[in-house]
């Protein structure tokens, strides 16, 4: 997903390890079950993909370990157990599937290779889907995104990250079926050439809605200082303050809770200092991360624009929200007090809010790791009249410290800038501070971990891709049904 040091995704590593998963899991299903002899495959099937799963999971966000110790203060072996105690979880869905597909492929794997690896990649996909969906959803690391910087990417538009997963485990497993037989390699051929003339030749779905000019802020504090009034509070409202005052440019973005307070525990005149700038006539919108909310009412993560006397007033609260993090689980009361995070317990916003129309671009914000749901920011699309020419995406990954999750999270954005053809505008408190455009293409970015800001161009985009039409319409449910479908058809044909 993110190489180290380059931040590059590597989409031919992520086959190749997949393959390894495919051949051992073809073993078993072509071995005949000696009664007595040796564990059931189902069984041996469950634990070799339970541990794959789980190594590559915990290998994949094993910096929630500094979130949770570093920042949050929970005790190091405490820490070092969750995480693993998440990835092992959530491997669960995977061994699940693995099992499935060598019950049914039993047979299939030498009369029918190809359906063989339809079904790996159906069952694949719906333990992805399950990961993303049920209990919050934590999809983080799905097979999909090894592939923004590799040859399946031409499919961003048309399936969306699930679906090039969906691709990249049909591959694997062929591969691993095929071994070097030059006919049964034919069909890798042939999506290779499909993505190369999608690539190549492929339509572009959106057309510009002009240019517009952008300034990002990146203030640099450390997690640990963040909401100490001493330092890190004072630091904050003292430096954004500052450069949202100064700035010229016809939009600026301040990052995540760049504002660490709620209107009402600023110091006296600050909020109203900053309103009251931005009213004046030729001033520029600024759109600010802070709190918002009572006791009485909750509290929410969110963005206000700050704009000219007249102009419309504008919010959006983040609507998915991070367990433990933003949000209590019932039953886990007791591991939140074991840590210091303060603004833990927000309320949810509404899934379809709308954008922020200004000077002919509707812009359309989301918080921190909302951009990982493709088709929850797919859903304002459901207007080509009203859908969003460009993203804001405003985040705080300072949980995480020096860590790969800087370059996961950009990443991602830049695949969902891939699948909606929208250009992506980060803010963020440590990195990756950048301007992506509607190609997933970083234009500009400044250097992690300094304070600066970012001022650059971005084109809007008008139009929808493929999925942002079927996701903003039907969600994912197309990607389940299809890969209910394929097993179906694979259990009739192996009762056949």
């Amino acid at each position: 997903m993110a190489w180290p040091g380059s931040g590059q995704a590597l989409g031919w590593l992520q086959v190749v390890s997949l393959t390894f998963l495919a051949a051992g899991l073809g073993r078993m299903a072509r071995t005949p079950y000696m009664r007595g002899r040796e564990a059931h495959p189902a069984k041996r099937a469950a634990w070799f993909a339970g541990v794959f799963a789980t190594a590559w999971l915990a290998g994949c966000f094993w910096w929630l370990y500094v979130s949770m110790h570093h920042v949050g203060g929970l005790p190091a072996p405490l820490a070092a157990l969750a995480v693993f105690a998440l990835a092992a979880a959530l491997a669960l869905y995977y061994a699940a599937a693995s099992v499935v597909w060598v019950t049914l492929a039993r047979g299939l794997v030498v009369e029918r290779p190809g359906l063989a690896s339809a079904l790996f990649a159906a069952v694949w996909t719906l333990a992805e889907l399950m990961r993303g969906r049920w209990l919050t959803g934590f999809p983080w690391g799905a097979g999909g995104y090894a592939h923004v910087d590799g040859t399946l990417v031409a499919f961003a538009p048309w399936v969306g990250v699930y679906g090039m997963g969906a691709l990249a485990a049909w591959l694997a497993m062929r591969l691993a079926l095929a071994g070097w037989r030059l006919r049964a390699l034919k069909p890798l051929l042939g999506l290779g050439l499909l993505a190369w003339a999608l690539q190549v030749f492929g339509p572009v779905f959106t057309t510009s809605s002009g240019l517009g000019q952008v300034q990002l802020l990146q203030a640099n504090i450390s997690q640990t200082d963040k909401f100490q009034a001493a330092s890190g509070v004072r630091d904050a409202l003292q430096w954004y303050d500052a450069q949202l005052r100064a700035s010229q440019q016809a939009l600026v973005v301040a990052p995540e809770t760049a504002i660490p307070l709620l209107p009402h525990h600023l110091p006296d005149g600050y909020w109203s200092g900053l309103q009251a700038h931005f009213a004046q006539p030729g001033r520029p919108v600024a759109l600010v991360g802070l709190p918002l909310g009572s006791l009485n009412e909750g509290y929410t993560n969110s963005v206000v624009a700050l704009g000219p006397e007249g102009a419309a007033p504008y919010r959006y609260d983040k609507s998915h929200l991070v367990p433990f993090g933003e949000f209590m689980p019932p039953g886990f009361v007791w591991f939140i007090r074991m840590m210091n995070i303060p603004l833990g317990d927000f309320k949810s916003g509404g899934w379809d809010q709308p954008s922020l129309v200004w000077q002919g671009q509707r812009l359309a914000p989301n918080v921190c790791y909302e951009d990982l749901f493709g088709e929850e920011l797919a859903l304002r699309f459901k207007d080509p009249a009203t859908a969003p020419t460009a993203l804001v995406n405003v985040s705080n990954i300072a949980w995480f410290g020096d860590t790969l999750a800087v370059d996961q999270h950009l990443n991602i954005s830049r695949l969902r800038a891939m699948e909606l053809q929208r250009p992506m505008l980060r803010a963020t408190n440590t990195g990756a501070t950048a301007i992506i455009d509607h190609t997933g293409r970083v234009t500009h970015q400044l250097p992690r971990f300094t304070r600066g800001t970012l001022v650059g161009t971005f084109e809007g985009r008008e139009g929808l891709t493929p999925f942002a039409r079927w996701a903003a319409a039907f969600g994912l449910w197309p990607l389940w049904g299809l890969c209910l479908l394929v097993v179906a058809w694979a259990l009739w044909r192996r009762r056949a």
